[in-house]
C-alpha cells in the first residue's frame, strides 16, 4: 500500500473542504445533524487535533477521502484514491449523554459534546429571524434539530447548570459554548445568556463563551461578564455588505459599523483575544476582503475565526459549494502570521470557538 503521509494543517483543511466517506459512521461520538452553528460534521483526531469533519453533506458522499474500519485501538487509515494519507480516530462517546434531567429529559437535548471537551448549546433554538425566508440567513438550520426532536426550544438556566457540572465531572469537560437565536431586536439574547452563564457559574467552574448579535447597548457587555461570561462572540459570517445583504438579509439589518463599534466596546471589558468572531470562508467574499476585515479585527484585539462554509442539507444554500482547500490556504497562512504578530492565538483565549479551533485548520496554522 503506498503511502504519502500529509502535514496535519493540510490533512485537516482537505478533510474540512471535502469530506470523509466513513467505513463505520457509528464509531465514536455520534455525529450531529441540524441545528444552530457548524453541523453535519463528525469529530475526529488527526495527530492530537480534535476537529469537525463534515460526514452528512453532498460533496462528503463524494469526498476523494475515505477511512478504512477502526483496527483494535479505535483508529482508522485515511486513504485518497488508495494512497495512504493519514490516520485518525474518535472521541468516545461522552458519559453524560446516558443521564437525563430532574424533569426527564435527556442531557443530550440540553446540551452535546463538541470537539472532545467542549461543551456546546443553543440557549433559545428559535430566531426571528428563522420563519422569514426573507430574512433568515441561507445557511442556517437552527430550526431542523428543533423540529427532528433533537433538542428542546428554551434551556432553562437550572438544566443548563445540571448538564454543565454532569459533564464537567463524567466527562472532563474544559470550557462552554452558548449560543442562541435572536429573541428581540433588542439585547439580542444577551439577557438570556446572562441568566443562563449565572445558573452555570454557581454549579461549576466552567470558562463559558456566549454568542450573540451586538445589543442594542454596549452596557450589555459589563452585565454578561459580571453574569460568568468570559469571552464574548460575536459573528459576522460574511464580510462584504452586498454579500451579507443577500445571503443574510435579517442579520445585515445589523451593519458592520455596529458591530466594530461593539467590539471596540467589548474588548475593554472581556480583554485582547477574548472577543471573536465567526467568519465563513466561501460565501463569496474575495481572499483580499476576508484578509483586510481580519486585520481591522486583529488591531481592535477581535480574534477572527475563519472557518470554511459548510452546506446544510435542507437549506436554501445545501447545494452552495465548499471553499477548495488552496482558497483557504491563501487565507489561513497569512491570517496565522497576521496573528503572532499581534500576539493573538486560539490558545489565549479562556473559552469559546478559537480555543476549540475545531471547525477550521486555524489553530494548525498558528503551530505549524
Amino acid at each position: 500500500m503506498t503511502t504519502t503521509l500529509l502535514p496535519t494543517e493540510q490533512l485537516i483543511n482537505e478533510l474540512q473542504s471535502f469530506g470523509v466517506r466513513l467505513a463505520d459512521s457509528k464509531v465514536g461520538a455520534a455525529s450531529r445533524r441540524g441545528g444552530a452553528g457548524p453541523s453535519d460534521h463528525k469529530a475526529v483526531t488527526i495527530n492530537g487535533r480534535t476537529v469537525m469533519v463534515p460526514i452528512h453533506t453532498a460533496a462528503s458522499f463524494e469526498s476523494p477521502y475515505r477511512s478504512l474500519a477502526p483496527d483494535a485501538d479505535g483508529s482508522s487509515i485515511i486513504e485518497r484514491d488508495g494512497v495512504t494519507v493519514g490516520r485518525i480516530s474518535f472521541p468516545n462517546q461522552p458519559r453524560f449523554y446516558a443521564l437525563q434531567t430532574f424533569d426527564g429529559i435527556p442531557y443530550s437535548k440540553i446540551a452535546v459534546l463538541h470537539s472532545k471537551d467542549v461543551l456546546a448549546t443553543t440557549v433559545l433554538q428559535t430566531c426571528i429571524r428563522y420563519q422569514s425566508r426573507t430574512k433568515t440567513c441561507q445557511f442556517c438550520a437552527i430550526g431542523q434539530s428543533l423540529a427532528a426532536g433533537r433538542t428542546i426550544a428554551h434551556k432553562s438556566p437550572e438544566q443548563l447548570a445540571e448538564v454543565a457540572r454532569a459533564a464537567v465531572l463524567l466527562d472532563g469537560v474544559k470550557h462552554m459554548v452558548m449560543t442562541t437565536g435572536t429573541p428581540n431586536a433588542t439585547d439580542r439574547g444577551a439577557a438570556v445568556l446572562c441568566e443562563s452563564a449565572f445558573a452555570v457559574k454557581a454549579a461549576v467552574d466552567l470558562p463559558i463563551q456566549a454568542q450573540c448579535e451586538p445589543p442594542d447597548s454596549d452596557r450589555w457587555f459589563e452585565r454578561m461578564k459580571a453574569s460568568g461570561i468570559d469571552t464574548l462572540g460575536m459573528h459576522i459570517e460574511a464580510v462584504t455588505p452586498a454579500i451579507r445583504e443577500r445571503i443574510m438579509p435579517g442579520k445585515a439589518s445589523v451593519p458592520l459599523e455596529r458591530y466594530m463599534a461593539a467590539f471596540e466596546a467589548a474588548v475593554p471589558v472581556f480583554g485582547w483575544g477574548q472577543v471573536s468572531t465567526y467568519i465563513l470562508a466561501g460565501l463569496g467574499d474575495t481572499r483580499e476582503a476576508l484578509l483586510e476585515m481580519c486585520s481591522q479585527l486583529i488591531a481592535r484585539g477581535v480574534y477572527p475565526f475563519v472557518v470554511p462554509f459548510v452546506p446544510i442539507s435542507g437549506t436554501p444554500m445545501e447545494d452552495h459549494p465548499t471553499p477548495s482547500p488552496l482558497f483557504m490556504h491563501e487565507v489561513l497562512y497569512p491570517l496565522s502570521r497576521m496573528l503572532k504578530a499581534a500576539g493573538m492565538s486560539s490558545g489565549t483565549a479562556k473559552a469559546g470557538c478559537g480555543k476549540c479551533g475545531a471547525c477550521s485548520a486555524l489553530s494548525s496554522y498558528e503551530k505549524a
